[in-house]
């Protein structure tokens, strides 16, 4: 275990634990595959496999898990995203769905067959906006609201249980070098997008 101190107002020094060794060196599936390039392929750069892989993986299976644990409140995943992005848009007059589909954490693929299997359910409404008749405007119903508040504060719950093991420090510091890793990522790929198209 790894110790610092702090200096009290006394000037007694106090022993402040910072985090478990074996945390900080326990060995992963992901070292295994990059030990496996690394004898395979000893010229290979394999240090953002050793960030991307642990992303992945940690997605993968926290996504696993609140698939199950959406699936308590009878919605998937995928509507969670829908109902919790109108829930904290605020007000009472909705999204529209183009500003909806922006606006949601994960995937906005197939956001049109989530609308109406949510409309089905009770949980959302489409109605059109008063400002364009053409157009619609997407809100949640009393009992969508309702659904979501619950699905929301025990899905947190959730997710601190997963990262229990971590102390907030920590976590803070993770979570600015995530921002940061998101930042690049987003950045690359508005690149690669402006690139032109190489023609023969």
């Amino acid at each position: 275990m790894y110790l610092d101190v702090k200096i009290l107002g006394s000037g007694f020094l106090e022993p402040v634990r910072l985090c478990d060794a074996a945390a900080v060196t326990e060995r992963d599936g992901v070292d295994a595959i990059i030990d496996q390039w690394a004898a395979e392929r000893p010229d290979l750069e394999t240090l953002a496999m050793a960030v991307f892989g642990r992303i992945y993986r940690a997605a993968r299976v926290a996504g696993d898990a609140q698939e199950r644990f959406h699936a308590r409140f009878g919605i998937t995943r995928a509507d969670f995203d829908v109902l919790a992005t109108l829930r904290r848009a605020g007000g009472p007059d909705g999204l529209s769905p183009g500003r909806l589909t922006a606006e949601m954490m994960l995937s906005s693929g197939g956001t049109t067959s989530r609308l109406d299997r949510l409309e089905k359910a009770g949980h959302i409404v489409r109605t059109p906006d008063p400002a364009d008749r053409r157009a619609l405007q997407v809100r949640l119903t009393d009992g969508g609201r309702a659904l979501i508040d619950e699905a929301v504060g025990a899905g947190l719950e959730q997710q601190q249980q997963m990262l229990a093991g971590l102390p907030e420090d920590r976590l803070r510091r993770i979570a600015d070098d995530l921002r940061d890793v998101l930042a690049s990522v987003e950045r690359h790929a508005a690149e690669g997008e402006r690139a032109p198209v190489a023609r023969e």
